[in-house]
């Protein structure tokens, strides 16, 4: 593909962000093969025990190995990071789109409603959310996909607002082709480019805010392991003598923004016209 040359040459190290990123996605997936231990397997005589060619990461103060634990947290942190962005780009994509494409009264209506949901910091709007939902996975999903999609809808109608006063949008109205069609035949893939940097660029911040709310003891709830939650529980309760419990899920977390922040300026750069122009 042209745009995975052009990322390679171009902007090598968006290419290593995106090497990391698959190589994270390949943990979340196999997990199961990946990690030695599953992630709730204790053994008392091993509680935290340093990192040792039997523990990579060290051990907990159950003997749970947390080279398992930070395998296992991946899955977490890909599949919210993902399924929760591919949510709110669907819901920001539609109220974005049609906002902008018919105007007017609608528009106005939409954008005072998104005012008003932006008027709240969107950390509280995610925990109100999860505090409805009750706790799980599927709602951690649902209220970040939810909590994103308004700021979302702000980037792609501006761009719809753009492609509206083309004129081949103005030959299609006159041609007699119905607002349907105009919207997936014109508009739609003329904001695709749009659309793709913000998703890329929103999962890293998916992913952090997961794990606040994991560390606010709002995710997912325990045994299974989360990043955040791991620097909450037995991060904070054992940071000087046992500091290998919150070094490693941090830096898994770290290693994870990164990956998806320079991959996400790169597709930027590419992905916009004024960038690529310049």
């Amino acid at each position: 593909m042209r745009l995975v040359r052009d990322l390679v040459v171009r902007k090598p190290i968006g290419a290593v962000g995106g090497v990391i990123v698959l190589a994270l996605l390949a943990v979340a997936i196999f997990a199961d093969r990946v990690a030695p231990y599953h992630f709730n397997e204790t053994s008392l005589l091993d509680a935290l025990k340093p990192p040792s060619g039997a523990h990579w990461f060290g051990t907990d103060e159950l003997g749970r190995d947390v080279y398992s634990r930070v395998v296992y947290g991946a899955q977490i942190s890909m599949t919210v990071g993902m399924v929760a962005t591919t949510l709110s780009v669907l819901l920001g994509a539609a109220l974005g789109v049609v906002s902008g494409y018919f105007g007017r009264t609608l528009d106005l209506v939409v954008q005072r409603l998104v005012d008003a949901w932006l008027a709240f910091p969107g950390l509280v709007m995610v925990i109100v959310l999860l505090v409805l939902m009750g706790p799980g996975l599927g709602s951690v999903i649902v209220a970040l996909g939810l909590s994103q999609a308004f700021p979302q809808s702000r980037i792609i109608r501006s761009a719809t607002l753009v492609v509206r006063e083309h004129a081949y949008i103005e030959a299609s109205r006159a041609g007699g082709a119905s607002h349907g069609r105009v919207l997936l035949r014109h508009v739609l893939p003329n904001v695709v480019a749009p659309i793709i940097v913000s998703a890329s660029t929103y999962v890293s911040f998916v992913i952090l805010v997961e794990a606040a709310i994991s560390f606010l003891g709002y995710g997912v709830p325990p045994p299974r392991p989360s990043w955040g939650g791991m620097l909450s529980a037995t991060g904070r309760s054992y940071m000087v003598r046992a500091p290998w419990l919150s070094i490693f899920p941090g830096l898994a977390l770290t290693l994870a923004v990164f990956a998806f922040n320079v991959l996400g300026d790169a597709l930027r750069d590419l992905l916009d016209p004024r960038l690529r122009a310049a």
